[in-house]
Formats: C-alpha cells, structure tokens, sequence
C-alpha cells in the first residue's frame, strides 16, 4: 500500500514523506501567472518521487493508478518539467523531543507500572523537566512545580487511568513494527543527525489563509441560484478571491496544478477538490451535493498552549456539534475524529458528539510518533505530553432501509491499531489516513477532511487553512527540463 512501510497485526508503520511524495507534483507545460488567483499548469503524478519508498505507490481510495512522467503534455514538441518534492528536513526526527531514562527506552521492554506507581513517577517528572529546561525559573514557578509532585487535578488522573490501560498495546505493538522497520532500513537504530539543516519557514508560508477567510464574511452576499457550486482548475484560468471562497473548487484532472493566491503558490494534487472557509461558511461545500463514505476530523480542540499561543483559533464543544456531518455522510459513512490526550475530549467524542450525528462508536486507534531511530519522541510515561495521539473510529446509523442496502459493503473495523510514524515538524501536520483505512473500505468511495490542512488525491478538504501545507516553500524544486 501507499505510505505504509510495514504491516502487522498490531497496525501499520507509515512512511508519511514519501505518501507525500507519491501524490505526484511535477509540473508540464508552464505558462506565465496572470495575476489575481492564477491557476496554471498541468503536473504529472509519478508514482516514486522518493528514493525512500518502501512500496510502489497504488491507486488512491477513488481513483485508478497515477499517469507517470511519460504522460506529460507535449507543446510545440518539447515537454517542459518542473518537479516538486516535499522537504525532507521536515521530517529529520532524529532524536526525542524529551530523551527517556533508559530503563523507559522501547528497546528494553514494556515493564510493568502500575497505576500508583506511575503517579508517583509522573508527579517527580515536571520537577525534573524544570530544573532542566531551567532558564529564569521564578521562585513561585518552583514552589509551583514542588507542589504538583503530591497534586493532581481530576483531569490528570483520567489522563493516567487511561494510560494504564493501552500503554502496553502501544508498548509492545511499536517495538514490533519498529523492528521490521529496522529491518528493511527504513529506520536506523544508530542514526546520526542526517541533516544540519534548519527547518527554516519563511514568515509569509500559510500566512493569511485564516485571516482571509475572515475577511471573505465582510464580502457582498452571492446569491445561491446564479452561483455556481464548483469551480474546475483550468490551464491560464484567473478566479477572484471572493469566488475561491464561495464555492469548491476542483482539480478532475489526472494533472495537478497550481494556484497563485494573494502573491502565494500553492500546489493542487490531481483528483483533488478543495473550499477554503471559515466554519460559519460551510454551504458551498453542501451545495457540493456530495456524500462522503469516510469523513476525516481534525478539529483544533481548546486547551491551554492553544490559548497561550494563539497559533490558531479553537473551537468550543457547542461549535464542533454544529458541523453538518449528517447532511454530508453516505448511508454508513465511517467517521474518524482526531482527538488530543485529554479525556474530557475522548468522553465528548464519544458520549456527545457521535450521538448528536447518530455516529456509534467503533474503535479508538493511536497514532504514535516515534524517530528515525525508532525511539518514542516523548517519554511513553510522560505526564504532560505522551508520544501519541487518539483517533476515534465511528460509523453513521442512519436510514434502516438505506444502511440495510449498502451493509454488504460494510467491513468491520478493528477494536484497536497502532500508526506508527515519524512525525512532521510542522505543527499538526498529521499522517495520511488513506492507505491503512483502504482495508476496511470498498474502493471508489467519495472521502471528506475536515479541518485540512493539507490536499490529498481522492479527497475533498475543507479549512480555513486548506492550503497550508500545500505551499511551493514547503517543497524542494527537484528538477527543471526543457
């Protein structure tokens, strides 16, 4: 499958770079940017952009096998070529965030901790983090940090009640998949730093993409019978802002593009549509008059870095509810929610959310992250932060009859994985879904993100930052032919 390096029971081990990589950016047949949004080009999808791959990319979850490069357009009998990889630096995970003690090092085995114990552990550890990281602690900072070494709030002991219980499925089922990783070489147990490049972004990358479709409320309201509800990406085709953000806009070529927004380019993988918005615009995207059979969410969940940061904005419990999902979802759509660690939000997914969209609750898989060298990025028994992060597996009951007509394409989904990766540097950006859910899904089947980020062939993503990672700075200009 695409991107996934290894398979074994316990789940998968991803190559998220090289999936990447595989959605084929190489662009034919340049013409000159027009100004306004400009979309331009024709790009061939190739189907082994990166040396590292550990398999032959496939088919995405609706659509037949990629063109290769001899696919190219030719004009005036020459084929202009310009190829695009995503940097690699971004995912120079070559050493733990946080280095853990060796006795709590993958390699040594999962020992067995038990729920006192590890509160007792984790109450020492944010002293120990203090004194390390150190630089200006105040006095109340460290009467601070002394006092939680015998206080824990409710919150953080479900957080390590929770714990206890997958932290030997995530133990044992990582060592497993990191061993076939170190196998086959994709990971390499005594890794030097491979790069001493800088993930150096330039200031303007993703900038203004939220602030943008803010602005776009402010816009004269479109009137719905004259609008049109899709956009197609053609060559030499200039769209104005205020259309971009009104309706879906679509790349049904075997190609991919690229759009000029604001001074910016961003790349558009073939068989990909996309709506830039802010969640209180979500229209153009039911005008869309689609049904999704998967449906991906990432929703930017309220906690305290996010309010310390003000990276992006978050979204309360109530304004999650109001996300269509019911009018979007095809008979037994599955539904697959990204939450962060904290419990009060795996209990609202599960107790409140699923059932507000008549979603029952399948399964929760784990993702976890982990370095070239195959040790976790965090400490497995970290109290702040846990080198892994939650996906809540659902699938819509709906209409009886409906659900009963479509149950023989329906495949059961396993109780409990592991995607094993190395993690971007780019803040949440998040692996691929696409090859280890083609398991337990009929091919041809319509896919939705929600809260994307990113694009992906087969897929329709919705955000307010949709085209973040899409950014010609985040990719390495490999080649250029005449």
């Amino acid at each position: 499958m695409m991107s996934v390096v290894h398979r074994l029971a316990a789940g998968w081990l991803v190559d998220h770079l090289s999936f990447i990589n595989q959605c084929g950016y190489e662009i034919c047949d340049s013409f000159a940017y027009t100004g306004g949004v400009t979309l331009n080009t024709s790009v061939t999808s190739t189907g082994d952009c990166h040396a590292t791959s550990a398999s032959a990319a496939t088919s995405s979850l609706r659509d037949g096998p990629i063109p290769g490069p001899g696919d190219a357009i030719k004009t005036e009998g020459k084929t202009a070529k310009l190829r695009y990889v995503f940097r690699e630096e971004f995912f120079d995970i070559s050493k733990p965030h946080i280095a853990a003690a060796p006795e709590e090092q993958l390699w040594q085995g999962c020992p067995e901790v038990g729920l006192t114990e590890m509160k007792v552990n984790s109450a020492g550890e944010g002293h120990r983090e203090g004194t390390k990281s150190g630089i200006g602690d105040s006095v109340a900072s460290v009467r601070k940090k002394r006092k939680r070494k015998c206080v824990f709030n409710q919150g953080e002991l479900d957080a390590l009640e929770y714990h206890s219980k997958v932290r030997k499925l995530i133990w044992e089922g990582t060592l497993h998949l990191v061993q076939e990783g170190l196998k086959c070489g994709f990971l390499h147990r005594t890794t030097a730093e491979l790069s001493c490049r800088k993930n150096v972004i330039p200031g303007h990358v993703g900038c203004g993409l939220a602030e943008l479709c803010e602005m776009a409320k402010q816009f004269p309201a479109v009137n719905e019978s004259d609008h049109q509800a899709v956009r197609a990406l053609d060559d030499e085709t200039s769209i104005p802002e205020q259309d971009l953000l009104s309706c879906v806009t679509e790349n049904s070529s075997n190609w991919a593009k690229i759009v000029v927004l604001m001074g910016q380019k961003y790349l558009v993988p073939p068989k990909s549509s996309f709506l830039l918005s802010d969640i209180s615009c979500l229209q153009p995207l039911l005008n869309y008059k689609k049904k999704y059979d998967v449906i991906v969410i990432d929703p930017p969940w309220e906690n305290k870095s996010v309010k310390r940061s003000n990276r992006y904005s978050h979204l309360s419990s109530w304004q999650i509810k109001q996300i269509p999902v019911p009018a979007l979802a095809a008979p037994n759509c599955l539904v697959v929610t990204w939450v962060t660690n904290r419990q009060k939000h795996i209990r609202f997914v599960k107790d409140e959310l699923y059932p507000h969209w008549s979603v029952k609750t399948l399964a929760e898989w784990h993702w976890v992250k982990i370095t070239r060298a195959g040790e976790f990025v965090l400490p497995l028994d970290s109290l702040h932060k846990k080198p892994y992060e939650v996906l809540v597996l659902g699938r819509v009951q709906g209409d009886v009859k409906e659900a009963l007509r479509k149950s023989e394409d329906v495949l059961p989904i396993p109780d409990h994985k592991l995607i094993v990766s190395m993690p971007c540097s780019l803040h949440s950006h998040k692996p691929p879904l696409t090859a280890v859910l083609a398991e337990f899904i009929k091919p041809d089947v319509e896919c939705l993100e929600l809260f994307a980020r990113n694009l992906q062939p087969g897929w329709t993503s919705w955000g307010n930052e949709v085209l973040k990672f899409q950014h010609v700075d985040y990719f390495t200009l490999l080649q250029n032919e005449n």
